[in-house]
C-alpha cells in the first residue's frame, strides 16, 4: 500500500492500476533490450567463430570449409576433419544422445559429457597441429574469453 501511494505521487498517476501497468511496461521493454542485446552478442560470436573456423578449415587444405556455418556442429566437423581421426564421431553422438534422452541417468551423462570434453580438446589439438600451431593451444581454448583470441591466432597469423 506505502510502495503504491510512493509510486503514485512520483508518476502522478491517481490509480494503482495504471501504476503497476506502467511499471510493468517499463519492465517488459527493458527485458526486451536485453535479450536483443544478448541477441546480437550471440551472433556476432557466432559470425567469429564460424570465419575463423573456416580460415582453419582453408589452412588445414579441407575440401569443405564451409562446413564451419553450420551451427553447433561446423566447429566440431573442421575439427574432426583436420585431427583426420574419424571414428569419433561415435563419441559424438553418445554424448548428443544423453542430451536428447535425459532420463538414462545422471551418472551415465556426466560420463558422456567428460569423454565429449576429452574428445573436443583432442580434435582442436590435433586441429592446431595440423595448421602448424602448438596443440596446448587446445588447453587455452578450455578459458572463456582466451578462446577467441586463441582461435583468432590460430586462424589469421602465419
Amino acid at each position: 500500500m506505502i510502495f503504491d501511494i510512493f509510486l503514485q505521487s512520483l508518476t502522478g498517476a491517481t490509480d494503482s492500476v495504471d501504476v503497476n501497468t506502467g511499471l510493468a511496461g517499463a519492465l517488459l521493454a527493458l527485458g526486451a533490450i536485453i535479450l536483443l542485446i544478448v541477441l546480437v552478442v550471440l551472433i556476432a560470436i557466432y559470425v567469429y567463430m564460424s570465419f575463423a573456423y573456416m580460415a582453419i578449415a582453408k589452412k588445414a587444405k579441407l575440401h569443405s570449409p564451409g562446413l564451419a556455418w553450420i551451427p553447433f556442429f561446423g566447429p566440431l566437423i573442421i575439427a574432426n576433419q583436420a585431427s583426420k581421426m574419424h571414428w569419433w564421431p561415435f563419441l559424438l553422438f553418445l554424448s548428443i544422445l544423453t542430451l536428447i534422452i535425459p532420463f538414462i541417468g545422471l551418472f551415465i551423462f556426466f560420463v558422456c559429457m567428460v569423454i565429449f570434453i576429452v574428445m573436443h580438446i583432442i580434435w582442436e589439438w590435433k586441429m592446431f597441429e595440423a595448421i602448424k600451431k602448438p596443440g596446448w593451444f587446445a588447453i587455452l581454448m578450455l578459458i572463456g574469453i582466451v578462446n577467441f583470441i586463441v582461435l583468432g591466432i590460430a586462424a589469421w597469423s602465419d
